[in-house]
Order: C-alpha cells, then sequence, then structure tokens
C-alpha cells in the first residue's frame, strides 16, 4: 500500500491511496468464507455451497465492500496520525479510473478541505457590549400583575366585562332574525378580548346571563376559516356565509386576579419564606435577574461572534466546502439555494473555527462527569415543570439513555464546551456593562 499527499494550495490537499493484492487479497477471501457458510443454493445444502460459486455470484461485490473498509480506515488512520485538520469530510475525485473487472491494483484519489491557521488572542483590547436588562419598578409590577392572573380564582360574574369569555348558544337567523328551522346551532365559548371588531366587543361587554344578542356572522369572526371551526360548516359555505346570529349568554367566566397577600406568598416560595411585599419585590427582582442574564449571555455571544468572524476574516476552502455540501446534503440542493445559503453556513463554520480555537488555547475540557450533571439538571428540570421531584435513581437512569444516544450526548457536551468559551470571553475581554429597559434590549416598539 502507498499513500501520499499532496497540497493543492493552503486551503486544499489531494490525498493517493495505492491498493495491491497483498492489501487487500486476505481480507476478501475471509469475506467470502463467511458468505460461503450463509448462503443458500439449489442443489447443495447451506453452508456448503463451493468458493467458486461464491466468488462467481458474489465475489464483486465483496471485494468492492472490502476495498471501501481498508480505504475508510487508512484514509482517516493516516489523517489522525499526521494530525491533518480538515473540514468536512474527505471527498473522493471524479477522475480516479477504477475498474474492477479488469483491474487488480488501483490508485483513489480524495481532496481534503483543510483547516485554515489563524492567530487569536483574548485579552482587554476585545471590548465589547454587555447590555443587561434594567430591572426597574415598571417591569416588576408586570411581572407581579401576571403572577396574580396566574394564580387567580374563576368566578361566574352576572355581568360581562372586556376579559370575560362567555358561554353561549348560537343559532342562525333569516332576513327577518327569525330562528332558521335545521339552521346552524351551536354551543360555544368566545373571549370578549380576542374579538378583533370593536363592535362586536361593544355588543358583548355589559352582557348579562340568558341575555339574547343578534350580531352577525362577519362581525363576530375575522375569516372563513374561523366561521368554519367555530360553526362546524364547511369553509366553502363559510366563505360566503354572512347572516345574523342569536347568541344566548348561558354563563360568564372570569378569572379573578389573586390577592397579594401571605397566601400568595406561601403558595410561590412555601411557608414564611416571603413575609411582606417589600421582601416580595425583591425576591422578583432577583429572579428576574436571573431570567435575563440568560438573554444577556446569548446577546453578548452573538455580538462578540458578529465582531470576530468579521476582524478574523477567515478563509476557507468555499469551493471544496460548496462541492461536499452537495454531496452530504440530506435533500437534494440546487446549486441556486447553495449560493444562497453558503454565505450563513461559512460565517457559522468561521464562528465555529474561533470556539475551538479558544478551546484549544484555554485547555477547555469536559469531562464525562460534568456531562452527567448537566443531564441530571436538564431531566430534573422537566419533571419540575410537571410539579415533580424524581427519585435520584430514576434520574440517573433517564441519563444514562441520554447519553447513550449520540446526538442527544453531543448536544449536552456542546452545550457544556459553549458554557466554557462564555466564561473564558467574560473574563478575558473587556466588558462595557450598560443597563438598557426590558423594550430596548428585546427591541420592542410601542
Amino acid at each position: 500500500m502507498n499513500i501520499s499527499k499532496k497540497d493543492i494550495n493552503a486551503l486544499t490537499a489531494e490525498l493517493s491511496i495505492t491498493l495491491a493484492p497483498q492489501d487487500y487479497e486476505s481480507k476478501v477471501e475471509n469475506a467470502i468464507k463467511k458468505v460461503q457458510k450463509q448462503v443458500s443454493m439449489p442443489g447443495f445444502r447451506p453452508g456448503k455451497v463451493p468458493v467458486s460459486l461464491v466468488k462467481k455470484q458474489h465475489g464483486k461485490s465483496i471485494l468492492v465492500d472490502e476495498i471501501n473498509k481498508i480505504l475508510n480506515e487508512t484514509l482517516y488512520n493516516y489523517i489522525n496520525e499526521n494530525k491533518i485538520e480538515i473540514l468536512g469530510n474527505p471527498m473522493p475525485k471524479e477522475d480516479s479510473k477504477i475498474d474492477f473487472d479488469a483491474q487488480v491494483e488501483w490508485t483513489f484519489n480524495y481532496e481534503l478541505g483543510l483547516t485554515p491557521q489563524f492567530d487569536l488572542k483574548l485579552d482587554d483590547s476585545h471590548s465589547f457590549e454587555y447590555n443587561v436588562v434594567k430591572i426597574d419598578d415598571d417591569l416588576v409590577e408586570k411581572y407581579i400583575k401576571d403572577v396574580k392572573r396566574n394564580y387567580g380564582k374563576p368566578s361566574n360574574p352576572e355581568v360581562a366585562e372586556a376579559k370575560d369569555v362567555l358561554y353561549i348558544d348560537i343559532v342562525e337567523l333569516d332576513a327577518d332574525n327569525n330562528v332558521v328551522a335545521g339552521g346552524i346551532f351551536k354551543s360555544t365559548s368566545i373571549g370578549i378580548d380576542r374579538l378583533k371588531n370593536e363592535a362586536a366587543k361593544a355588543k358583548l361587554i355589559g352582557v348579562k346571563k340568558e341575555d339574547k344578542i343578534i350580531i352577525n356572522a362577519n362581525e363576530l369572526y375575522d375569516t372563513a376559516v374561523d366561521k368554519s371551526i367555530s360553526l362546524a360548516i364547511d369553509k366553502e359555505v363559510a366563505e360566503n356565509f354572512n347572516s345574523n346570529l342569536q347568541l344566548t349568554i348561558r354563563n360568564i367566566a372570569r378569572m379573578e386576579d389573586a390577592e397579594l397577600n401571605q397566601e400568595l406568598f406561601d403558595k410561590l416560595y412555601g411557608a414564611g419564606t416571603i413575609n411582606s411585599e417589600t421582601e416580595f419585590k425583591d425576591k422578583i427582582k432577583s429572579e428576574l435577574a436571573v431570567l435575563f442574564s440568560q438573554d444577556t449571555d446569548r446577546k453578548f455571544v452573538e455580538t462578540v461572534e458578529k465582531t470576530l468572524v468579521e476582524k478574523l476574516n477567515i478563509s476557507l476552502p468555499d469551493d471544496f466546502l460548496k462541492r461536499w455540501l452537495m454531496a452530504v446534503n440530506e435533500k437534494p440542493l440546487t446549486k441556486d439555494q447553495l449560493e444562497a445559503e453558503y454565505p450563513s453556513y461559512a460565517k457559522s463554520m468561521q464562528w465555529k473555527l474561533i470556539e475551538n480555537k479558544i478551546i484549544k488555547n484555554n485547555n477547555i475540557a469536559v469531562t464525562i462527569d460534568e456531562a452527567k450533571e448537566e443531564a441530571s439538571n436538564y431531566v430534573r428540570s422537566q419533571f419540575a415543570r410537571y410539579g415533580q421531584v424524581p427519585e435520584e435513581t430514576e434520574v440517573a437512569k433517564i441519563v444514562d439513555g441520554i447519553l447513550k444516544k449520540e446526538q442527544e450526548a453531543q448536544k449536552i457536551f456542546e452545550g457544556l464546551y459553549s458554557k466554557k468559551v462564555l466564561d473564558v470571553l467574560k473574563t478575558s475581554c473587556k466588558l462595557e456593562t450598560k443597563e438598557v429597559s426590558y423594550n430596548d434590549f428585546f427591541g420592542i416598539t410601542e
């Protein structure tokens, strides 16, 4: 066997592997013997088919399979042993002329996309904005309002208000507002505040139980789809349905806000943990700070990524990567789609190279114990969403299952590496911390 590497340029190389009979014959013969034990053929007992017949029927496919195994092993062993850093996977060159029928010695050529070399030093010469959400009184009050609504109690008032839900019977009326015999009849519910038609809202605010209200279908519903679903009629019928409807109010439902008192504090945090409205607001401020810290770090990383990708402007083997993407994409990819999507892919690849450089420069590693702890925390959080506390043996069993799945385990490890890269960025670079309003932080315009 002969292996040679030729650099095409700084970002691509060609690897050639020449195989002679002594490199594959014994492996092929062993594979044929294995097939012989399994193959069945009329006139012969199972496992007793002559080798000559097995070769005649299966020889070429066995040869190709064994050659591919040898090539794959040889290729990656050479890359690993020579510490060649590549992007994507080796690509077979189309100019390789292979004839398994006429040849016994072949040369296979592969193109490699090489990882570009660049320098990166993180220190206080790199300055980045680190915006945090300002936890002001308005934000706290908004949060408290949501808490009171979420922990409120249902009631059935006599008179409807703007945020109430009405339980109603709907019947179809004719042009003279008489009930249509055999027409639409439907029991349903309507949230007044979800109606977009202000005239419809005005008619429903202030109604009482057993009131009858006449309203046009086009006032009550915005689209034919809405009419179709609510009234249980075909969409084609709903397209032209514009009759008046009679709504009979059967019940009114309202969610009364919870009172801001010790009962609510104990329900949220346990008995005696919070004992005053002031303590409650302080607790909310600390919770919001933790909640928004993830958004702060996410935006910070986005800023660092954009800045460093543009500043370093790392060259990539673009032509190679485009061919590789076309070859490995699960869904067929047109050249136009590739050209449109490649710039985004290239930036993502450049950032991944920067991340890897940070990992290497700072000797960052993730242990299996750290992965297990991360997965355990995730499992516990999923149980907590439903108010459950799992046994540790159950957690360990689920974690073991997660880490045995390659893709799931990869997510866990990649997440931990990203967290450690974030820590390096925050401690190595200069951060200009600035408080901004909730709306400014999330780009909300009122």
